[in-house]
């Protein structure tokens, strides 16, 4: 994976609106140090009727793949705080590893949430603080770029908020029907949006490992957000792209379907493995049921 710096005022995600929440967040957490990266948030937010309690099961897997022989993938499996994370570190940069591994743990000692909003702003300023030391990681070993992707899921109450920077995914199974949740922040995409290439010629594309935003690439990071309300059933897939690179998207919702958080997981990961798997590999499903109590929430990490 290779990153292209973009001039941050020429990026589509830098307008007012998003200026408007890096303002309310940083006037919520105050300034936490010097370097203080900025967010730029785009927000769509779901109607919210009578609520429900939900609870969730989840399981993860990650893989060194087939080639490579050290894993850049982190990630983080909680559902007893109501949240998952999976970073993948920039694989043709120096220390990938040592960036998804600080991203992940920048998220450790978070207490359980009392409000979505208060939780939110909590991983933005985590997010904001690791931005900025792996910017001066990198300086310190006088390396370019040492950073990592992020997709973030949230749950509380009835809802669901996702947040990413780079081409990380999170999908969404509901009513039998897979989505993609999160839009990939690469340069492919940006193709695409333009109408300067098609998703069968993006597959093949030669710039197809370049993302356009990660931790840690730059002193400001964006950060894209969406939320929305839970349902019944809803079942969560956050990936690495080391998956989606190789399983189809038909593919991944044939296996979401199949039954258990615990055996999706490993479908998942085995099916990468078995069409070659190139890059690391990291899968987290996680399974939504409504009237539960939050206290049975649970986790499976499974061996590899």
């Amino acid at each position: 994976m290779t990153f292209l710096r973009p001039k941050l005022a020429d990026s589509p995600w830098h307008d007012e609106r998003s200026a408007g929440a890096v303002r309310q967040v940083a006037e919520a957490q105050g300034r936490a140090s010097e370097r203080a990266a900025q967010f730029y948030v785009s927000r769509a937010v779901g109607v919210s009727g009578e609520q429900t309690n939900f609870s969730w099961q989840s399981a993860s897997v990650s893989n060194v793949g087939s080639v490579r022989k050290v894993n850049e993938d982190a990630y983080l499996d909680s559902p007893e705080l109501g949240l998952w994370v999976v970073a993948d570190g920039m694989g043709g940069h120096e220390a990938g590893d040592v960036a998804s591994k600080m991203v992940v743990e920048s998220f450790h000692g978070l207490q359980a949430p009392v409000d979505l909003q208060s939780f939110i702003d909590d991983l933005l300023l985590r997010l904001q603080n690791v931005n900025g030391e792996l910017v001066d990681y990198a300086e310190r070993h006088a390396k370019d770029v040492v950073g990592s992707t992020v997709a973030i899921l949230v749950g509380f109450g009835d809802q669901c908020t996702c947040l990413w920077a780079g081409d990380s995914r999170i999908y969404l199974l509901r009513d039998g029907r897979l989505r993609q949740v999160t839009r990939d922040h690469s340069q492919v995409e940006e193709l695409i949006s333009l109408g300067l290439l098609d998703r069968e010629e993006a597959e093949s594309h030669p710039a197809g490992n370049v993302i356009t935003r990660a931790v840690g690439a730059a002193d400001s990071l964006a950060v894209d957000m969406v939320s929305h309300e839970l349902r019944h059933g809803d079942v969560y897939l956050i990936c690495s792209d080391g998956l989606n690179k190789v399983v189809s998207d038909r593919e991944i919702g044939e296996i979401l379907r199949q039954g258990s958080c615990h055996t999706a997981v490993q479908s998942l990961i085995d099916g990468a493995l078995r069409l070659g798997a190139k890059d690391n590999v990291t899968a987290v499903v996680v399974q939504v049921s409504a009237g539960k109590d939050s206290s049975e929430n649970t986790s499976d990490t499974l061996p590899l």
